[in-house]
């Protein structure tokens, strides 16, 4: 399986590194992406930063039979099924609405303002689950990690 890097507008986090978690990129690099059609779907995240797939890539891991994840939102999913409707899509859920919140917090990555962004994007993309294959529950990493993965028909990742 490959695991497709997000590109985005936004600034680095403490320990993320260009290229491993995100392609950090200029507005104008990203408007350049999209005006090219490199962007195999993009969005503005929680009003504020873009981040978007490469097209590249992915068709590329397709072309050579490998499955491909791609880490996106409500937003991405919608524009890939449009453009690629033979995709299979998975909707991973926090445990809880409890649980999602006490996790927002304890990241502690973002203030109040930010915090309830993220919460109400993720109230708008909770009630849009219906629209994925399956739905997965993030109670567990690791148990979450390996039911996707027998869900892609690969295996379990425990004996990898």
């Amino acid at each position: 399986m490959w695991l497709s890097v997000s590109a985005t507008t936004r600034s680095p986090r403490p320990g993320e590194v260009d290229g491993v978690h995100y392609l950090f990129t200029s507005e104008a690099e990203f408007d350049g992406l999209v005006e090219r059609g490199q962007m195999l779907e993009w969005a503005v995240v929680h009003g504020r930063h873009r981040y978007g797939t490469p097209r590249g890539p992915v068709e590329q891991a397709l072309a050579a039979g490998t499955p491909v994840l791609l880490e996106i939102d409500l937003q991405g999913a919608r524009q890939v099924r449009a453009v690629m409707p033979d995709a299979h899509f998975v909707f991973l859920a926090p445990p809880s609405w409890e649980e999602l919140e006490r996790r927002l917090v304890g990241r502690g990555t973002e203030g109040p303002e930010e915090r309830e962004r993220r919460l109400s994007t993720a109230r708008v993309e909770l009630a849009a689950e219906k629209e994925f294959d399956t739905t997965i529950v993030n109670d567990d990493v690791s148990r979450a990690a390996d039911e996707l993965v027998s869900w892609m028909g690969l295996g379990p990742l425990t004996s990898r």
